[in-house]
């Protein structure tokens, strides 16, 4: 399979949605209950669509429900990740290890094998994306932010070969997209509601609409790199979304004031070369 313009342009356009829903939660008051309203989010932002999209084919059920217990972990640390750090710093963490780990797990899982200028396109997206969480970093204060990301980044590599191998056996991209994103939010956020109910029923009334257009950005973000993933390589989908981080870090220099937004220019330039070789 190749990578054509137009996929690649719609997985940029993914990478923005990405971005902006992880921005929100870092933004909000409490990254607990704002992971668990944006989880939810995603769960009711499908819900309209479960009436016309069929159920994915048989085979594709066990994938689904592996998912879902995934993205548990998934979401608990991400919470922690934002919780004991910046977003300009876990964000790249979490997100440009995951793709290494996918690229050397993919030939096993799909026997995807992929080329040179794939690789060095891979690489540079990736080390520009590592490079992006290092600037500025103190590692005096940032071991359970760095601890939560890499962790993160292992969680992220299993759902996304676990969804891969959903996806191409669904029958259908649309029918494993909607009704995942119907299952993948509701244990986490049973979970938190469970654990902290009066604040969680006091949060979602204040911010509901938060929750809402999050979930969606969630799901539009990852259908279409889900969508993506049958018509090209696994690793380079999963490197290519990672192009994400560079917009969560200029959000996170800019707009949450985190710093240092020249100096993350320089990752910037290397994940652009990235995206370039993989159009090599």
């Amino acid at each position: 399979m190749d990578l054509s313009l137009g996929v690649t342009l719609a997985v940029l356009g993914a990478a923005l949605l990405h971005a902006t829903w992880n921005a929100l939660v870092k933004a909000g008051s409490d990254p607990v209950l704002d992971t668990a309203l944006v989880a939810l989010g995603s769960s009711a932002a499908v819900l309209p669509f479960l009436a016309f999209v069929p159920p994915p084919a048989a085979p594709a059920w066990p994938w689904l429900g592996a998912s879902s217990a995934i993205h548990v972990g998934y979401f608990t640390a991400l919470a922690g990740a934002y919780r004991a750090g910046d977003l300009s710093h876990g964000y790249p963490i979490m997100r440009g290890v995951a793709p290494l780990i996918v690229a050397l797990s993919a030939l096993a899982w799909f026997g995807e094998a992929p080329g040179t200028a794939m690789w060095a396109g891979m690489l540079l997206i990736c080390g520009g994306v590592l490079s992006l969480g290092l600037v500025g970093l103190d590692w005096r204060r940032s071991h359970a932010a760095t601890a939560w990301a890499l962790g993160n980044a292992v969680i992220i590599a299993a759902y996304t070969l676990v969804d891969a191998a959903g996806v191409r056996a669904a029958g259908g991209a649309a029918r494993y997209v909607v009704w995942v994103f119907f299952f993948m939010g509701l244990p986490y956020a049973l979970l938190v509601f469970a654990l902290r109910r009066r604040e969680f029923s006091r949060h979602a009334r204040r911010h509901w609409r938060r929750g809402l257009f999050g979930g969606a950005c969630v799901v539009a973000s990852y259908g279409i790199a889900l969508w993506a993933m049958t018509r090209a390589p696994v690793a380079v989908i999963a490197a290519l979304r990672e192009t994400s981080v560079v917009f969560g870090a200029l959000i996170g220099a800019w707009l949450l004031k985190e710093g240092h937004a020249r100096r993350r220019l320089t990752g910037a330039a290397a994940v652009l070369a990235g995206v370039i070789a993989l159009k090599l």
